[in-house]
């Protein structure tokens, strides 16, 4: 998706690959790593403790 874009300002590349990185790792995917809890749901976990 970005691969061979010129953009015009460093921000507006900034945005589109913040963009695409937000959409490539779901969050609400589940993920062994955080016990089968999706990121937003291990991050509100571990902010109750």
């Amino acid at each position: 998706r970005t691969a061979r874009k010129v953009y015009r300002t460093r921000d507006a590349a900034r945005a589109d690959v913040f963009d695409y990185i937000e959409r490539f790792y779901n969050p609400r995917r589940r993920h062994s790593k955080f016990g089968y809890l999706s990121p937003i749901a291990f991050e509100a976990r571990t902010m109750q403790t």
